[in-house]
């Protein structure tokens, strides 16, 4: 099996590092990961300048410092490895649950993956005051990718780690909670006005729900789609408002 390891916190997050180790267990591991920080830049591809990727090993695995996004790293380590089975994205700073699938890069990285007819699995863990304890999630992780990589196919899915020992595996779907919008000002050393955005969510989590695993110390594994399309909104207005070639 050939194994694309890539994130969105850089090539030298200790996260991204821990879970090729664990891949290594399952197949060949390519590194292949932007040389800077692009934390929710979601499915952004690079296309107005040509991209560059310089060689360098880490930990002893072949790895690719690339000067774009992460959807841009999946294309270019599918393009350069031919026979990639599987995109593997993470560990992230950070989780990525409900509406955060809209904007990770960790995610996009898994979703370009899927694009190419690839599997791809984004793998996210949460931070506080200190980053995650990698060394516990370890074991945990390993035997769920023992799960993931023989399971019947499915080709994206996006799974988040609680804070601690986890409780269990949880099958979830995405939490979809409306927010509250806020728009904070502030002042730099300079003076200078600036803003923070920042949303509070105005709605009770929902059982089954990938955000009420995590809050309740399970590990979440939610399969997701390419296809956006709301079917049943479709339907429905399909039969309300029938169009024809006259309406064009």
């Amino acid at each position: 099996m050939r194994i694309v390891v890539t994130n969105d916190d850089g090539i030298y997050s200790p996260g991204l590092h821990v879970l090729a180790e664990v891949a290594a267990v399952f197949g060949d591991v390519r590194i292949v990961a932007p040389d800077v920080e692009q934390s929710s830049m979601g499915h952004a591809i690079t296309h107005a300048r040509p991209l560059t990727y310089r060689p360098i090993t880490i930990d002893g695995f072949e790895a690719y410092r690339v000067n774009g996004t992460p959807a841009d790293c999946v294309a270019l380590g599918c393009h350069h490895w031919d026979r990639v089975d599987v995109v593997l994205s993470g560990i992230n700073l950070g989780l990525n649950l409900g509406n955060s699938a809209w904007h990770s890069g960790t995610l996009a990285a898994a979703k370009q993956a899927a694009l190419l007819g690839k599997r791809g699995i984004a793998v996210s863990a949460p931070v506080h005051e200190n980053e995650p304890s990698f060394e516990s999630i370890k074991p945990h992780l390993a035997r769920l990718l023992d799960k993931l990589l023989h399971a019947p196919e499915v080709n994206l899915l996006n799974v988040n780690f609680p804070a601690g020992e986890p409780e269990g595996i949880r099958w979830t779907r995405q939490s979809v909670r409306h927010y509250d919008g806020h728009v904070v000002p502030g002042k730099d050393p300079m003076g200078r006005t600036h803003f923070w955005i920042t949303v509070v969510p105005i709605e009770q989590t929902e059982e089954g729900t990938d955000r009420w695993a995590v809050e309740n110390g399970f590990v979440s594994v939610t399969p997701l789609r390419l296809d956006i399309t709301d079917v049943e909104a479709l339907n429905a207005i399909e039969e309300q408002i029938p169009l024809t070639l006259e309406d064009a």
